[in-house]
């Protein structure tokens, strides 16, 4: 497929034009950008190809996730990933990175473009991060919640467990890996009703809003106090305040099963894809 058409189609799917992103807060600048990214931060950073015979999909686009694709030989393919920089949960303070100048340029070389969709993807929809992440919980979704950048990110579900350590357990099984729970409130469910917000949940606002809920069980990615970022500490003063149980399962396992989920959207237009796993780091937690 021409290129051009491939973009076009996402653009309009996820109505791009409606939306402004942060990463230019943090993206350093260079040759290799496409100058059009610079203007929302969402869409083609990296505008290497004029065909693309093949998607890749992935969360991040973290070093692993660029050495497995140049390892597969391949050109003229496009990743799409959630996220413009890497992600690595060791890094002192924020923790991404700009995509190291060696890999952009072998990127360039080898005709590999890439597309980042972030608020687009978190917004609540068929193919988004909280969505999603009910979805192969198997969690019917109620209402909407977590208003992100003008955007509802959250959802509010309901569930057939009673106890939050039960629900831990089942999030546990359906990622794979080990999860981590702050009981801050009652073991009981509330109402057997659970907030979802994907990734990185646990900001001052969003506890505010939880506490007005009602609710007292929320999953998330990003769970850890981070004292170098007040906003995090706020959340969990509101939480233990509001008595509100924090369960969290990483950044990368609560946002990977959406751009899994694209999997079936390229598909739909026609373009084979594949999504690559990345690592979840437990250090999230």
């Amino acid at each position: 497929m021409k290129a051009k058409i491939l973009y076009e189609n996402i653009n309009k799917d996820f109505e791009i034009e409606k939306y402004k992103d942060e990463w230019g807060n943090f993206l350093k600048d260079n040759e290799f950008i496409n100058p059009d990214f610079k203007e929302s931060y969402i869409g083609v950073m990296l505008d290497n190809s004029e065909e693309i015979n093949k998607v890749y999909t992935s969360t991040f686009p973290d070093t692993i996730i660029l050495d497995e694709l140049l390892h597969r030989g391949e050109k003229d393919i496009l990743l799409f990933s959630h996220h413009a920089m890497g992600y690595d949960a060791n890094l002192e303070g924020f923790p991404f990175y700009n995509i190291p100048v060696e890999y952009l340029k072998e990127l360039k070389a080898r005709r590999i473009s890439f597309y980042v969709l972030h608020i687009p993807l978190d917004k609540n929809g068929d193919y988004s991060t909280s969505m999603s992440l009910a979805r192969v919980l198997q969690l019917p979704v109620e209402s909407e919640f977590c208003e992100y950048l003008g955007s509802k990110v959250g959802v509010i579900c309901k569930t057939e467990f009673t106890s939050v350590k039960d629900f831990a357990l089942h999030v546990k099984k359906t990622v794979g890996h080990d999860v981590k729970v702050r009981q801050y409130g009652n073991e009981v469910i509330k109402d057997q009703r659970i907030a979802i917000a994907a990734g990185g949940g646990c900001i001052d606002f969003v506890g505010r809003e939880l506490s007005e809920s009602g609710l007292n069980t929320y999953l998330t990615g990003l769970t850890k106090p981070i004292p170098s970022f007040e906003p995090s500490m706020e959340f969990h003063r509101i939480a233990e305040e509001s008595r509100i149980n924090v369960v969290g399962a990483t950044h990368y396992s609560t946002e990977k099963y959406a751009c899994m989920a694209m999997e079936e959207y390229f598909a739909g237009l026609g373009v084979d894809a594949e999504f690559i796993e990345g690592i979840p780091y437990m250090e999230d937690l």
